[in-house]
């Protein structure tokens, strides 16, 4: 077998830029640690020393979880990361044991554990990260630094143009530059400056807006599970979702989303009603008696939009993309970190086989972090464009008759469980949307669901007390 052809120019140190100090900025830094010698990690904002809010995440302050698929990609990236989360106060959340969860076909049962899901704030998720890749030999991120731009040709990228704080201007050469600055990101713009043909791009918009406020959790809830009232896109009205998620610090993460023309407002007087007009009231009724401990924050710019990268026939070498900078997502789904992280590990893998600057090998990143991205785009999409004055491509037969069979298929998963699992590994990011339709999955969903519709949320009586007890200030 002949040895790749490499682009490296001398025998200096292997050089990455990654654009983005967030959550995917850092995973990509971690997948490159051990192939580059010097990691430069631009970043347009100062990073927090802390579990603290970020300046250019405003929706942060909103429901975010990480899917056993995404949090078993990031411990292969960062080993010990769990306990570290854990430790620092974030949920390990068995599902769909730790889980209260009405979906379109109605509640989910509270099987053993089939997968899980980590729960804590954003600022936590990101922190934890950020201190362990920060801390790895070779790392530098460069704060209040602004990107201005590519280095190379339309057939290979070399490096970046940053302008600091205080105006100086600079070029940073790279063997690699990886784009993870998020949905602000303007990777058309720059590679189109290098010649680089425009990639096809893809919006599919609901109207959704989402508002969250925290409260205090109430006393003896340290183990309650995720509540959360998803929409019926198969009906002709606005789609509405409430999420509690309970987050370190003793506190309950209330999320309320809707679709055009039923979007929740700022105003704290109608959060607790729209939480209770939504198709079951459980998560009202759950915060009717906690005591608010933010205000209520709004976000509209929930779009759900792809860039398709990996289509580009004249795709450059040096230069990769992933995280939001590839695609955004209804985050009703939560599934934006997990994506980064498979993205982030298809990158680490793909360097380790064929190199740092191997030929061909951005093309074969690109289209493994399509893999991923295709999974969630779907899942998203499929559903966003039923909802009246959905903007975005209609759904073709093929896609039809496939969301005919879904429906039948989460019908069937309220009441057995070997669907429930198929149905968990898929939404979870731990298994391709095939496994839905193994030849043992496809058999129970033509039989239908063993035991019938659960008519209330399956809460257990000790945390409908817990909920309902009244509580005192500290």
């Amino acid at each position: 077998m002949s040895e790749p052809v490499s682009f490296r120019r001398g025998t200096g140190p292997r050089r990455a830029v990654v654009i983005g100090g967030g959550m995917a900025g850092m995973l990509a830094a971690a997948a490159l640690h051990e192939h580059a010698d010097v990691i430069t990690v631009v970043e347009r904002d100062v990073l927090p020393a802390g579990p603290e809010p970020r300046k250019g995440l405003p929706q942060a302050r909103h429901v975010h979880v990480v899917w056993s698929g995404g949090a078993r990609a990031m411990e292969d990236l960062l080993p010990g990361l769990t306990d570290r989360w854990l430790a620092a106060g974030a949920r390990r959340i068995p599902l769909p044991t730790g889980l209260v969860s009405m979906q379109s076909q109605g509640w989910l049962r509270r099987w053993p554990e089939m997968q899980f899901m980590i729960a804590c704030s954003r600022d936590l998720l990101d922190w934890v990260v950020r201190e362990q890749v920060v801390a790895r030999p070779g790392v530098t991120v460069l704060e209040r630094t602004e990107l201005l731009g590519l280095e190379g040709s339309s057939a290979r990228v070399t490096g970046v143009r940053v302008r600091t704080a205080g105006g100086a201007e600079s070029v940073l050469d790279a063997d690699l530059v990886v784009d993870a600055s998020g949905r602000g990101s303007r990777a058309p713009v720059w590679l189109g400056a290098l010649g680089v043909p425009a990639p096809h791009e893809e919006e599919v918009d609901s109207g959704l807006a989402y508002a969250s406020r925290v409260f205090r959790a109430p006393a003896g809830s340290g183990d309650y599970p995720l509540v959360n009232v998803q929409s019926d896109a198969r009906e002709p009205v606005p789609g509405r979702t409430t999420t509690i998620v309970p987050i370190e610090g003793g506190r309950w993460l209330v999320t309320l989303s809707g679709t055009r023309g039923g979007q929740p407002t700022g105003d704290a007087e109608e959060f607790e009603k729209f939480a209770r007009s939504v198709r079951h009231p459980v998560v009202g009724e759950l915060i009717a008696e906690a005591e608010p401990l933010s205000d209520v924050v709004v976000t509209r710019s929930t779009v759900n939009r792809r860039i398709f990268f990996e289509r580009v026939k004249q795709w450059p070498e040096g230069f990769v993309a992933l995280g939001d900078a590839v695609a955004t997502y209804n985050p009703v789904y939560g599934h934006g970190l997990s994506v980064a992280a498979q993205g982030a590990v298809a990158l680490r893998d793909n360097v380790s086989v064929h190199g740092l600057a191997c030929a061909g090998l951005a093309r074969r990143v690109q289209r493994a972090v399509a893999r991923p991205v295709s999974v969630a785009w779907d899942l998203a999409t499929g559903q966003d464009i039923l909802y009246p004055g959905a903007v975005g491509r209609q759904p073709g037969l093929g896609a039809k008759v496939l969301r005919r069979y879904v429906d039948r298929l989460l019908l069937t998963a309220t009441g057995r469980p070997l669907v429930t699992k198929a149905f968990f590994e898929v939404i979870t990011l731990s298994s391709p949307l095939t496994a839905l339709v193994r030849p043992e999955v496809v058999l129970a969903v033509l039989r239908g669901p063993a035991l019938p519709k659960l008519t209330t949320p399956p809460l257990t009586e000790r945390e409908l007390a817990v909920a309902q007890r009244p509580q005192s200030t500290p």
